[in-house]
């Protein structure tokens, strides 16, 4: 496997990431100088926007950071749950997965299952 060719891609894109945020927090910044109700109630949404998109951004910078350490240790590419080699071309799509598709595919189904039981057991307290 190219370690370089994914170290160089995962770096690029974390660098995009960082200048995005610093690019939106000071958009954050300047937004907070209106004086108008109606302006600051907009910049306010607008605002609230943002800070999901920077928490998601955020997430994947940290998600990077974790893969290119991976990359150090020699273990990028190694499915976290069953040990065995990422597809290539999964990585090329996303290069910072942590698991194979099966695996991830298993680990998105039994997240679906747990949240339908936290939702159960909370609609039966309320009721």
């Amino acid at each position: 496997m190219d370690y370089n060719f994914f170290k160089e891609l995962l770096t690029a894109r974390r660098e995009k990431l960082i200048n995005s945020l610093l690019e939106k927090d000071k958009a954050l910044r300047e937004w907070n100088s209106f004086s108008d109700d109606s302006d600051l109630v907009a910049a306010h949404e607008h605002g609230n926007n943002i800070i999901s998109i920077m928490e998601v951004q955020k997430k994947e910078i940290q998600e990077i950071e974790y893969v290119l350490n991976k990359i150090k240790s020699k273990t990028y590419g190694i499915c976290e749950m069953c040990d065995d080699e990422i597809d290539i071309q999964r990585l090329n799509v996303k290069p910072h997965a942590r698991f194979c598709i099966n695996c991830r595919e298993f680990f998105e189904k039994t997240q679906n299952i747990e949240n339908k039981y936290k939702n159960l057991k909370a609609s039966k307290k309320e009721t």
